[in-house]
């Protein structure tokens, strides 16, 4: 009973608010706070606000969401433990068995024959003269008059 009263004074007051609101022409404003203060009116007309107390003041009704509660923390807790492990029993087995040995003999052979020293090191290009380095830059800034 009291819930509802209180709803509906909220909703009351909300309206009164709109109403200044929309006098001093924020009618979008006005609007907004009308839509916000007529949600607890709905809900008390309803009948959601006398359902929610009385579930808020049953004990069984707390003891239903502490079984709710310890439920899904079993169902965490176990998938936690399937993730560590690395998925279910039956997931482990089929896996192993599916898998052949990982490692064959020829696998640690190297594939490529041994490398010589001449041909693992880039040999070094004829250098530049340093002054064509930096003709280009100064035909750019003869161009811009610098």
């Amino acid at each position: 009973m009291i819930a509802e009263t209180v709803c509906s004074a909220v909703a009351a007051a909300g309206l009164g608010i709109a109403a200044v609101t929309a006098y001093r022409k924020r009618f979008l404003m006005a609007a907004r706070i009308a839509a916000y203060s007529l949600v607890p009116l709905g809900l008390v007309m309803t009948g959601v606000v006398q359902w929610a107390a009385d579930t808020a003041f049953s004990p069984t009704a707390w003891a239903g969401f502490g079984v709710l509660g310890g439920a899904w923390l079993l169902f965490a807790g176990t998938r936690a433990v399937e993730r560590r492990r690395g998925g279910t029993r039956k997931e482990r087995k089929a896996a192993t068995e599916a898998q052949p040995d990982a490692l064959a003999p020829q696998a640690s052979a190297p594939s490529l024959g041994p490398a010589s020293r001449a041909t693992a090191r880039p040999q070094p290009g004829p250098r530049a003269d340093s002054a064509d380095d930096f003709s280009d830059i100064e035909a750019i800034l003869k161009k811009h008059g610098i």
